[in-house]
């Protein structure tokens, strides 16, 4: 019972990291040391799959929740304090960092990851930088758009250090998915879940043959992508008040020390090896 809770509570997490911009679901997935896991269950699906089936059913049930509890907080929170909530965005990123750290020298770090590294925040940046200018203004919304931002959530999932979130934002659809997933809108709900599904199904076999060969460089890329993602986040050029500043310094410190927690408590209950073989 305690192993299902904590798999319940580490779903809620987890499906935060596709309604809250600037954290990634599949990042979150790779702290708790559920990721590899996933991706092994997805790709070889036919696989132990009744245990398979039987292990994530709490943390698909907490994803769902954690989806629709975050809607409520970003639809109130964005629309009255966006700038220090995003603060805290970026704490909850920082906090992750050195568990995503020890996650890609698991298997060994060389220089040449380093330069993949420091390439990947580059040219991650960079197209970051470019989308935010393209998208401004915002894009059509309608059943193709909610599609598109159903299979860049579930590309979240797949590749953990990319936030979603971020590219809704810069496409002017983030406020109106929290919206109408907290409205239960079901012209918005169902395309992103078709997205979404049909995203991880398609890519993660994709996924796991490429860690299976290329691990460190990977995950070495995932870290650039992470650290663009957060620069891109930070409300530079905003002007607050002594308040404000006092608001998103402790934003920032509760979001690093919530994601710290949990990298910790990871480690205080590991999960044991995927059950689904990876070739």
């Amino acid at each position: 019972m305690i192993d299902w809770v904590l798999r319940f509570v580490k779903g809620i997490f987890i499906g935060s990291g596709f309604i809250l911009p600037g954290v990634s679901g599949g990042a979150l997935a790779a702290v708790f040391g559920v990721y590899e896991r996933i991706i092994a269950f997805l790709a070889h699906m036919t696989k132990n799959f009744k245990k398979n089936v039987l292990y994530f059913i709490p943390l698909g049930l907490g994803g769902i929740a954690g989806v629709y509890l975050f809607s409520f907080l970003v639809s109130f929170a964005l629309g009255k304090y966006e700038h220090q909530i995003l603060w805290f965005f970026v704490g909850a990123i920082v906090g992750t960092v050195p568990a995503l750290w020890r996650q890609a020298g698991k298997k060994g770090r060389q220089r040449k990851h380093y330069g993949i590294l420091i390439v990947t925040f580059l040219i991650s940046l960079a197209f970051l930088m470019y989308g935010a200018q393209l998208f401004g203004s915002g894009v059509p919304q309608n059943f193709w758009t909610w599609l598109l931002a159903g299979f860049l959530m579930g590309l979240g999932m797949i590749v953990p250090g990319l936030s979603p979130s971020n590219f809704l934002v810069y496409m002017g659809m983030y406020k109106d998915m929290a919206d109408g997933i907290h409205n239960m809108d079901l012209a918005v709900i169902l395309p992103i879940l078709i997205g979404g599904v049909g995203s991880v199904l398609l890519l993660s076999k994709i996924a796991d043959y490429v860690f299976q060969r290329t691990y460190a460089g990977m995950f070495h890329f995932i870290l650039g992508v992470v650290f663009a993602s957060t620069v891109m986040i930070i409300p530079f050029g905003v002007r607050f008040t002594f308040l404000q500043i006092v608001a998103s310094a402790v934003l920032f410190l509760a979001g690093a020390a919530l994601s710290f927690w949990m990298s910790r408590l990871e480690n205080k209950y590991q999960d044991d090896e995927p059950l689904a073989p990876v070739s």
